[in-house]
């Protein structure tokens, strides 16, 4: 007898349920329910908080500023304080910190021979040194001569700033004192999606507070005035290795609030890492002399350059979170019966009597 136009368009299938007395099954079958559970529970919601709402890109404001002071003896004794060893004077998430330097002082411009640590700028005779060319890697243009640097090498004079740059390192660090410099770093985060803003200071009527106090994790989280050595120190470096040829840390400023509790609890955590052992630039002061002779002095500075960044996130319970990872869960649970209906159809040593069992035809 032909079957309907339609063929099994027209059909109707419905659910079977058959309890299966098969242990190994049953085993797996709570296993995966069991899993699905601790996912639920364990990770889900204790772990990655998935019935919070969150927001992961708060606004963020910051101020730097570094006090204290230092004395050096190299090209007189002179003091030095914030304002001198610090650029920019008032940083926001860079700033840089003189540790050491070179001084080349009362350069004016003229002849001079060429250094001898400079490799192009050495000769044997003066056409080695053609006029106009400027000295590879080195401080002038060349004016054709060959000059007798000392009793043992020759270099080519240069028309430039005279006496050519000092490139002896002190031996001992000139700006010691600068490993008890603090660095105030005050920096407000915004979480925009929930209008809620935190400061890492502590909110005091207190005038002297932040004059008096150093950060400590235990005893003075609050106060965000962090002395220069006990930074150092936390990026794993010594302050009097560092500072003597520079270095770059990071200062790392991390958020993680829970706004299904009080405010308070939202405080952050700080971290330093280095990123390198090397940091230095040259800067120079100018001024006129009695003859009107334009002179400067040369500093190449060594220092620390500290980078602030700041990450956050803060989480608050929502309805719609919620409801998508309880869903999520609940289809683990039906997946759950699934695999273990695939296991009983081709797996299982009666697969066949299970088969026709749960498929039947009326």
């Amino acid at each position: 007898m032909p079957g309907p136009p339609c063929g099994s368009l027209l059909d109707y299938k419905t659910a079977k349920f058959s309890l299966t007395r098969n242990r190994r099954v049953g085993l797996l079958h709570r296993l995966l329910q069991l899993s699905a559970l601790g996912y639920l529970l364990g990770w889900v919601l204790l772990m990655r908080k998935g019935y919070q709402e969150r927001d992961a890109a708060p606004r963020v404001a910051m101020v730097t500023k570094v006090k204290g002071a230092a004395a050096a003896e190299a090209a007189g004794r002179r003091l030095w304080d914030a304002a001198d060893l610090t650029w920019p004077p008032q940083g926001e998430n860079v700033l840089f910190l003189v540790t050491n330097f070179i001084a080349t002082i009362q350069q004016a411009q003229g002849t001079c021979p060429e250094s001898p640590s400079v490799l192009d700028g050495m000769c044997t005779e003066d056409a080695d040194c053609p006029m106009g060319n400027p000295v590879v890697h080195g401080n002038g243009i060349k004016t054709g001569k060959c000059l007798m640097f000392n009793a043992t090498c020759s270099t080519c004079e240069i028309y430039g700033w005279c006496p050519v740059e000092n490139g002896t390192l002190p031996r001992k660090l000139l700006l010691a004192e600068t490993e008890n410099f603090t660095l105030f770093i005050k920096n407000t985060v915004h979480f925009t999606k929930f209008n809620f803003s935190k400061c890492n200071a502590l909110q005091t009527t207190d005038p002297s507070y932040f004059k008096t106090c150093t950060y400590d994790p235990i005893f003075n989280p609050s106060c965000p005035v962090f002395r220069v050595r006990d930074m150092v120190e936390a990026a794993g470096e010594n302050f009097g290795d560092l500072a003597l040829l520079g270095g770059s840390i990071r200062v790392l400023i991390e958020w993680n609030c829970d706004l299904d509790h009080a405010a308070a609890q939202c405080q952050p955590q700080y971290s330093f890492s280095l990123q390198d052992t090397r940091y230095n630039f040259r800067t120079a002061s100018y001024y006129w002399g009695s003859q009107r002779q334009l002179y400067r002095n040369l500093l190449k500075l060594y220092g620390i350059r500290f980078e602030v960044s700041v990450h956050g996130q803060a989480g608050k319970f929502s309805i719609v979170p919620t409801a998508v990872s309880f869903g999520t869960s609940i289809a683990f649970f039906g997946a759950a019966t699934m695999v273990c209906d695939l296991v009983l159809l081709y797996l299982d040593a009666k697969a066949d009597l299970y088969w026709k069992e749960k498929f039947e035809e009326y």
